[in-house]
């Protein structure tokens, strides 16, 4: 019987131990962000625009990279929203403004945010002059 319990004690000791690691690690986060996704689609209109976005999160920080091209003009500003494909939603985590291509961050998240991210229900999106609501988005897979 000392054995068995000795036996489990190990296994859940081993399982704390990878659980910490891998979350030590990191998760990956990333979009692909284009004209097409945004909502509504035809309020967008420019050619050739795409963006990308990757980021890392661990426990609660979320270490970010943003990076666009072809855009009808400066980038106002780009956040995370809430919202699932093919719908809007309000900002959760302002990236920058104005914004150049290339620019990194970091923001600590929620625990709902982790978790809306888990479902698919965040985006980031790329604000211009010519396209306030929105020109490029994609939605965070993590």
């Amino acid at each position: 019987m000392k054995q068995l319990a000795a036996w489990f004690v190990a296994v859940a000791a081993l399982v704390v131990a990878t659980s910490s690691l891998a979350a030590t690690a990191g998760m990956g986060w990333s979009a692909r962000l284009t004209a097409a996704q945004e909502v509504p689609k035809q309020a967008v209109k420019v050619t050739g625009a795409k963006g990308a976005f990757h980021g890392t999160l661990t426990g609660t920080t979320l270490k970010w990279r943003l990076t666009f091209s072809g855009l009808s003009g400066p980038a106002s500003a780009a956040h995370i929203h809430m919202g699932a494909m093919g719908k809007a939603g309000g900002v959760v985590v302002a990236l920058c403004g104005p914004c150049k291509s290339g620019v990194r961050g970091s923001s600590k998240l929620t625990k709902a945010l982790i978790a809306a991210a888990a479902k698919h229900k965040l985006y980031v999106n790329v604000h211009t002059a010519k396209n306030p609501n929105g020109e490029i988005r994609g939605q965070i897979a993590p």
